[in-house]
């Protein structure tokens, strides 16, 4: 069995703290440019917590004996190595149990993402790898996500946001967990990983929709512009 890779004990709550950190950095795979700093305001508003309370404790995690971010007011956050690492472990629990949710326990896939937030916190590493290999080491999750590897990496990102592109025809490579009743709506419709679209139109505003045609279907999706913004695409290669 490997070493232990979180050699302190993290709450919940910090947990969270540093999973969301690491996702408003940018992306953060193999030859990822280098990851952004955080503003607490973002960071509030993507915890539903207030920016005092967000404050505190970064200021908590900065002074730590081992550090798990690097933190200036009034610059923003960054994790620090062994802050990365427990993020990217969380991140990975996150994904194995949602996996392991809609492949062997038949969860609806709107339900995975609530119910891997509960529990990736507290498996044993020993739970973790019997799920990984029941479910033969998978590299993506149902969403499409990267799912880290043991030692804490992940693959380059090779997908654009489908709002990004303007014409032609791509795979679905992700789409977003964060709202379950747009990721049912999307599912309903046949917008999945793998899946093939058509751009017919792209929003050319922020009140704008985007249309896309899926599949062989001739009638065009309009998506609005917030929804899009969740759908990471592919071009098609022939």
């Amino acid at each position: 069995m490997p070493p232990r890779r979180n050699p302190h004990r993290t709450s919940e709550s910090i947990d969270n703290y540093l999973k969301a950190i690491l996702t408003l950095s940018g992306p953060h795979g193999e030859g990822a440019a280098a990851p952004k700093r955080v503003a607490s305001n973002a960071l509030a508003a993507q915890l539903g917590v207030a920016a005092a309370s967000v404050t505190n404790m970064l200021q908590k995690l900065a002074a730590a004996a081992d550090p798990l971010v690097e933190y200036e007011r009034h610059r923003g956050v960054l994790l620090s190595p062994a802050g990365r690492r427990r993020a990217l472990e969380v991140l990975r629990h996150h994904r194995l149990i949602e996996t392991f949710l809609y492949k062997v326990l038949d969860y609806p896939i709107e339900e995975v993402h609530d119910e891997a937030e509960r529990l990736e916190h507290f498996i044993s590493e020993r739970f973790e790898e019997r799920i990984a290999a029941k479910l033969g080491h998978p590299d993506f999750d149902p969403h499409g996500h990267s799912i880290p590897t043991l030692e804490g990496e992940m693959p380059r990102q090779q997908s654009i946001l489908l709002t990004e592109a303007t014409s032609g025809t791509f795979i679905v490579d992700s789409v977003s967990d964060r709202d379950a009743p747009t990721l049912r709506s999307l599912q309903a419709h046949g917008m999945t990983p793998g899946t093939r679209i058509r751009i017919a139109k792209r929003a050319a505003s922020q009140s704008d929709c985007c249309s896309v045609r899926i599949g062989r279907s001739a009638k065009p999706l309009d998506l609005p512009r917030e929804v899009a913004r969740e759908i990471r695409i592919l071009p098609l290669t022939k």
